[in-house]
């Protein structure tokens, strides 16, 4: 600990931007310092805003910066585990922050501002972030202790113990991870996972057990072909066997230490690839394209990573196995004969390759028209006779079924002619050199190369089908993980700090050809608008017709709109993008004066909520808070809450809440099938506006309510949205 305690080495917010820039660069994110973020303004230090401006500033550097809330429990094992992350301290005046390198059980290193590295205790950290809840129930606890006659032995471990069952969810302090986002480059985010190094741990721990492996079976072939079986030669056989199991061990350890990081980052990379799709690449997807999608994003984790290591180790044993028999008695007309028996399997693997690709298509073909006809079964039926419901499936069994045979015949030759077929041509080859007298020493050899291929055969048949598999699976959703890569407007941090706009008091209106006066007694012009749309233009272009043409409008704080049109009019287009869902072919589009590139598609969305039409909205298998507070920081605070119960009520859903058990935290079922038609049509409106939004947008949110309900959410919504935008049909 240095002399000066932790806040010696802690960081003040007055730095904060310098702060991470310093992480970044310290901790190889940002080998490339780009431009140092500005420091918060001080009315940010605390609260949301701050985690607001940690992930513009964060973006800014390339990087995402993850909040998380340090509970009293878990602070210990936070500690040990973060870095690089940056951990606030609790403080009553300037907060400070401590900037952790790499996390540890014993020791944790933090970069000091004089960019020096301290090592630092995990329990002393933990310590002062629970210092501050401790002190407010410390003498409570003493005087429980001294009631029960503790001794003075057992106390601080009694004490401990109590201040853990009680505080242990209490929230103590934020912690901000720092680290790569999903869609940064995957070899980056493979390097600073530290998977490559563990890579070539395992392929040298491999090659290593292998090397053994061969050297056991030549000294055993030896010493009995040379008839010296004697105490020595077996006792080196034996060690080298004993040596063999650990690394063989740790290869294996290594391996699934591999398998659950490389998982883990495909899953991220995925995540992050299906939030940035286009509307439009969601609409022209079918559900069952969406669920074919998905078993393949799976089949590609389990195959890729399962299948990939038994290729790999059997290309490490092929590689030795050819090196050996060089060295053998067959010299290079056996390493010959294996790199031609190599490509009579790579033949057949490609077969089976183009056999296995045709079959999953076929598969998923399947798979999507089956979802597709459940989905609209009951259109189905109406307007089909029973004897056309299943008119193709036949015809589409009965491809599959050819396809299946055909991959199970070349199946068939990988399993039984590769292996055998290679075991029988080299034992020929080796039993023409030994009935020739050959050198006994280099027969052991050549029959060690000989198991070693044997067994890299038998290793890539079982790796064939799932490297297939995944190289299928990848063709499926390779758009997704690029997608993942897409450019998104960050903003600058300063604008990451907008507040919601509200209505400003009335003014005193203007004489025409004067400016409207002040209240604090100076002049002005007309006001500024929240939002001005001015000639914006958009199609969509597989249609080529443009669905907005010149469209101009200028949205006033406090204003209270209503936006009526046909059907096919563009109205939801407009709406989607006035809350930053699409953007306009050209023309202007600016919230606040700002546009959205320079604002940021986050703050955009956050200033701007939208509450879309019912088929385009959907309520999600969770509580029916989470639905409610999806626009909102989670975990909930207990004010957010109450404010969401409040709602509720507001828009009359009182009863739901009082006929669900738990309340809030009441299950309600996939796709919201617990819920009627206008129970979630109001969750949809609660939903905007829990969300503390300027400019409220609903788009049809009043359409399946009855005029009773109709009335009352309308009166919540005009109430609690400060500027109010409703498409309806005339």
């Amino acid at each position: 600990m240095p002399p000066g305690g932790l806040d010696a080495v802690a960081w003040p917010a007055a730095r904060l931007g310098e702060a991470i820039a310093a992480l970044a660069h310290a901790s190889g994110l940002a080998p490339r310092l780009r431009a140092v973020p500005a420091a918060p303004p001080e009315q940010v230090w605390h609260g949301q805003a701050l985690s607001r401006w940690m992930a513009a500033s964060a973006a800014g550097l390339g990087l995402e910066a993850e909040p998380v809330m340090v509970s009293y429990a878990e602070a210990h094992q936070l500690i040990r585990g973060a870095g690089p992350a940056l951990v606030r301290l609790p403080r009553d005046g300037t907060p400070l922050f401590l900037l952790l390198l790499k996390g540890g059980s014993r020791r944790v290193q933090a970069l000091g501002p004089d960019y020096a590295t301290h090592q630092l205790a995990p329990a002393a950290i933990a310590a002062a972030l629970r210092r501050s809840l401790e002190a407010a129930r410390a003498a409570a606890v003493d005087r429980v202790l001294d009631t029960a006659g503790v001794p003075a032995g057992r106390r601080a471990r009694s004490r401990a113990a109590l201040l853990r069952e009680q505080l242990g969810p209490a929230p103590i302090g934020d912690c901000w991870l720092l680290r790569l986002p999903p869609g940064a480059n995957f070899w980056l985010q493979l390097c600073h996972a530290r998977l490559v190094r563990r890579f070539g741990i395992f392929l040298a721990a491999y090659t290593a057990a292998s090397l053994l492996w061969v050297g056991s079976w030549w000294l055993l072939g030896r010493s009995i072909l040379g008839g010296r079986l004697d105490r020595g030669w077996l006792l080196a056989w034996a060690l080298l066997l004993l040596t063999l199991i650990p690394l063989r061990l740790f290869a294996s350890w290594v391996q699934e230490r591999l398998i659950i990081g490389v998982g883990g980052l495909l899953k991220q990379r995925l995540l992050g690839g299906a939030l940035r799709l286009h509307l439009d690449e969601v609409r022209h997807q079918g559900a069952g394209q969406f669920m074919g999608q998905v078993v393949e994003s799976d089949t590609l984790e389990v195959a890729a990573l399962t299948g990939g290591f038994p290729a790999l180790k059997a290309g490490i044993e092929l590689l030795l196995a050819g090196v050996i028999l060089s060295a053998g008695a067959g010299g290079w007309p056996h390493t010959l004969l294996l790199l031609g028996w190599v490509a009579v399997t790579l033949l057949l693997i490609w077969r089976f390759y183009g056999q296995r690709a045709g079959w999953t298509t076929a598969r998923l073909q399947m798979t999507h028209d089956l979802i597709e006809r459940m989905v609209g079964h009951r259109t189905l039926q109406a307007q089909q006779p029973p004897e056309r419901w299943h008119a193709g499936d036949d015809l589409a069994l009965d491809g599959y079924l050819d396809q299946s045979l055909a991959m199970d015949r070349t199946t068939a030759w990988l399993i039984a002619l590769v292996p055998r077929g290679w075991l029988l041509l080299s034992l020929l080859v080796l039993a023409s050199v030994f009935v020739g007298g050959g050198d006994t020493a280099a027969l052991a050899i050549g029959l060690g190369g000989t198991i070693l291929a044997q067994q890299a055969f038998n290793r890539l048949n079982i790796g064939t089908a799932y490297l297939a598999s995944a190289l299928i699976a990848w063709r499926q959703i390779r758009p997704l993980f690029h997608t993942a890569a897409r450019p998104v407007a960050n903003g600058a941090p300063d604008l990451a700090l907008a507040q919601p706009y509200s209505p400003a008091p009335a003014a005193p209106r203007a004489e025409p050809g004067n400016p409207s006066p002040r209240s604090d007694g100076r002049v002005t012009g007309e006001r500024q608008p929240l939002l001005d749309a001015q000639g914006m233009v958009f199609r969509y272009r597989d249609r080529g017709a443009a669905v907005l043409r010149g469209c101009d409008l200028r949205v006033y704080p406090g204003d209270q709109i209503l936006l009526e049109g046909p059907s096919g009019g563009g109205k939801s287009t407009l709406a989607a993008l006035l809350a930053g869902l699409r953007a306009p072919e050209s023309g202007l589009l600016l919230l606040g004066g700002v546009d959205q590139p320079t604002l940021g598609a986050d703050t955009w969305r956050r200033l701007v909520a939208a509450a879309p039409q019912f088929h385009e909205n959907h309520v999600l298998t969770a509580t029916f808070a989470f639905n409610l507070l999806l626009g909102r920081g989670w975990p909930p605070r207990p004010a957010d809450l109450e404010e969401a119960e409040a709602l509720c009520h507001e828009l009359g859903l009182g009863d739901l809440l009082g006929r669900m058990p738990a309340g809030l935290q009441q299950m309600v079922g996939e796709t919201g099938w617990q819920l009627s038609h206008g129970e979630r049509s109001r969750v949809y409106l609660a939903r905007a506006l829990l969300q503390d939004a300027g400019l409220v947008i609903l788009d049809e949110s009043f359409a399946a309510l009855d005029p009773e309900t109709l009335q009352t959410a309308l009166r919540c919504a005009l109430r609690r949205a400060p500027t109010l935008l409703v498409i309806a049909h005339p």
